[in-house]
């Protein structure tokens, strides 16, 4: 349910897919050492800028593709507030620094550290903190701008895709990996990504399939695309601008998304030929049902996506199914809650750790998952996941 002080803006993604690529890369889990990279806490690790009516957070970890970790989110979410409460503001622009990345996920290594020691509650103040700040973004009466220029997953994702305006560019690489890890597609990621047409969502969730560029706009991750090089000039254009409205706001973007076509990039998403395959084969009410239809497909295209999932955490799978599926009919106030309780149970469960120890620590990228298959994940186990531990506390938004 969402509070009625908070009743101010649902953000609904709902652009049309036009398509669909060949198999995951095999270096699908390029980039996830550092997406779920360890933190180290610094003064200048987020910077705030006011120009005139426009206020400027920039993310500015880029030696680790601007991770955010528990500091960050602590220093964003109160000074979004102060913006958007103050009368002067016209815009707030969310940026990431280095050219590299605009957030390549959460501060996951010293969740994982404190877990295995039995301290969850750093963990739980993390994911508390930054859902608290995703649901933030979503409901600020400021017009919101995310520059997601490069790498943006994870965390990342949840400092975007939950805003009014989203620009991409060429450089721009979205990716939802948590099932590698043995964790699932939170910071709304059971809102939003029900929500990209023929079950596309569904599909970059168990796979953590990569859209690039513009795909990104295509798939309504992004609502604007344009180059890199003019990302700059158009900073510079939004914060000249004097006392702009939203409808101001929304024609310069348009404008800079217009000039971006040059007629001799495709207008299609990559995915294309295989749209209505991934709506076919993952529209499936069950982790086994997809794992059942990608084999009687037979495709080579289909058993290469099956042999991605293989690898990812069986009970992550199933877990991410049934997220995505309640996902579809809750509200973003509801999915945030209830992504709260999956992380806290999954700070909890062995593939967590697994997973981080895999990706991070021995980086032998052979994880053992308990369970290892499928069909060990017992209704039970799932189950437990979306019910809040017996000594947590409900997020509240």
């Amino acid at each position: 349910m969402i509070c009625s002080k908070s009743f101010r803006r649902f953000i609904m993604i709902s652009k049309h897919i036009k398509g669909a690529k060949s198999a995951v890369p095999a270096t699908a889990s390029m980039h996830l050492e550092r997406c779920f990279s360890s933190a180290r806490f610094a003064d200048d690790d987020v910077l705030f800028d006011r120009i005139g009516g426009a206020g400027i957070i920039t993310l500015n970890r880029p030696g680790a593709l601007n991770a955010l970790n528990l500091n960050m989110i602590k220093k964003i979410f109160p000074k979004i507030k102060e913006w958007e409460e103050d009368p002067t503001t016209t815009m707030i622009i969310m940026k990431g620094a280095g050219g590299k990345a605009f957030c390549a996920g959460g501060d996951i290594r010293t969740i994982t550290d404190e877990g295995s020691k039995g301290n969850f509650e750093a963990g739980q103040e993390f994911f508390r903190s930054e859902y608290q700040l995703n649901y933030r973004i979503a409901t600020c009466l400021v017009p919101y701008i995310a520059f997601i220029d490069g790498i943006t997953m994870g965390g990342g994702v949840g400092l975007s895709v939950h805003g009014e305006n989203r620009v991409c560019t060429e450089r721009t690489l979205f990716a939802m990996p948590e099932t590698a890890i043995g964790l699932f597609p939170d910071v709304g990621g059971s809102y939003f990504l029900p929500r990209l047409s023929k079950h596309l969502g569904m599909y970059l969730a168990l796979t953590g399939y990569r859209l690039k560029g513009r795909d990104v706009y295509k798939a309504g991750v992004a609502t604007r695309m344009v180059h890199s090089s003019v990302l700059p000039e158009l900073e510079r254009d939004l914060v000249a601008m004097s006392n702009p409205s939203t409808q101001d706001i929304t024609n310069l973007l348009r404008k800079y998304h217009e000039e971006c076509k040059t007629g001799r990039e495709r207008d299609y998403l990559i995915l294309r030929d295989k749209e209505e395959a991934i709506k076919r084969l993952f529209c499936a009410g069950s982790v086994e049902e997809i794992f059942q239809n990608l084999k009687e497909d037979g495709s080579e295209w289909a058993l290469e996506q099956l042999h991605v999932m293989k690898k990812m955490s069986p009970t992550s799978l199933k877990i991410t199914h049934k997220q995505l599926s309640l996902g579809e009919s809750m509200d973003l106030s509801e999915c945030l809650e209830m992504e709260y309780r999956m992380a806290s149970q999954c700070l909890r469960h062995p593939d967590f750790y697994e997973g981080v120890r895999a990706v991070l620590i021995d980086k032998d990228k052979s994880p053992k998952w308990n369970p290892a298959t499928i069909p060990e994940v017992t209704n039970d186990l799932i189950d437990s996941h979306f019910v809040l531990p017996s000594d947590g506390q409900e997020l509240e938004l």
